[in-house]
């Protein structure tokens, strides 16, 4: 008899040993209430930011962009409308997408998508209020081939900033000191296979990174890849087969990430989106953080959606 219940109890610790590392049906929940896509995430002061595109239209026909503030990565704050296209904007009035913030000059720089084109504004403060700089497109629809969509900018150690954008493409080129100009002449254009959207670049270790998103963003398979180089604008080189993020089980349509590192540490976590749990589609998306590690030979370790995210002070 103890014989048989000593099988039992290893086959139950066994069976809950291996539920508990192939359990796909339980994900965290998402930071952000309702649903929220392309979530942009920086460190200013004591506090992390998103900004992110507000989801739910079919075709992402939002008008206006909001941030949301944290002192601990999980419980965020509403900061409201931080630029609406049809009150602040001339030249675009819908398609507000994909937005990303840069800090420079004593000045917080918003790129962001309108009616696929490239705007920039600008503020004192991190939620704003921001102004459009230019009153026209800082990239004009049609500019390039693919979609002028998916602002990115890196400040690099040395102050120079880089401007990454691009549907089909990934197109980079350096800003100039204004932050709001380039020289198109040197501009470049790459396509790393795979490549559709949702560029991303940040630094460690003196190695550049530059991630995006690979196949369309209401395919279940959407996903994040990566390609690495000693410098801001390439070439870069795929890290082949190893993917940063993508979706299992539940989790579907993970991607369109941000990348942000804690202030003085080597402590790296990664904001996405993935299909609304349940129910959600590629235009009903909500906003989730996970950690993001690194090898000893610096390569991005394949994130785990399901691993729940704790507490974290940036100071």
């Amino acid at each position: 008899m103890r014989k048989t219940f000593l099988i039992l109890l290893s086959g139950i610790l066994f069976a809950t040993s291996v539920f508990s590392q192939t359990d796909t049906l339980n994900a965290p929940k998402a930071v952000l209430p309702g649903v929220y896509a392309d979530p942009h995430i920086a460190i200013f002061g004591d506090k992390f930011y998103i900004y992110p595109t507000t989801d739910g239209s079919e075709g992402w026909k939002s008008t206006s962009f909001t941030a949301w503030s944290s002192k601990d990565l999980v419980k965020w704050k509403n900061e409201q409308v931080i630029l609406d296209l049809p009150k602040d904007i001339t030249w675009a009035k819908e398609r507000a997408w994909a937005p990303a913030i840069a800090f420079k000059n004593g000045k917080y720089y918003y790129y962001f998508s309108a009616d696929v084109n490239i705007g920039v504004a600008v503020a004192d403060k991190p939620t704003g209020p921001f102004k459009d700089v230019l009153g026209k497109p800082l990239v004009k629809k049609g500019a390039l081939r693919g979609q002028m969509i998916d602002p990115m900018v890196f400040v690099d150690d040395d102050g120079s900033a880089y401007l990454y954008f691009g549907q089909g493409n990934c197109n980079m080129v350096k800003l100039n000191d204004d932050m709001v100009s380039y020289d198109s002449t040197k501009l470049v254009s790459i396509k790393p296979k795979g490549y559709n959207e949702g560029s991303f670049v940040f630094k460690r270790n003196g190695i550049y990174y530059l991630s995006w998103s690979e196949f369309d963003t209401r395919d279940p398979r959407y996903s994040v890849a990566y390609a690495t180089s000693k410098s801001p604008l390439g070439p870069f080189v795929k890290a082949e087969n190893r993917p940063v993020l993508k979706g299992k089980g539940v989790v579907k349509g993970a991607g369109h990430h941000s990348i942000v590192q804690v202030t003085g540490k080597d402590e790296w976590y990664i904001a996405y989106h993935r299909f609304k749990i349940p129910g959600g589609n590629g235009y009903n998306r909500e906003t989730c953080i996970s950690p993001l590690r690194f090898d000893k030979e610096g390569n991005i370790l394949p994130v785990d959606v399901f691993e729940k995210l704790k507490a974290v002070r940036v100071k």
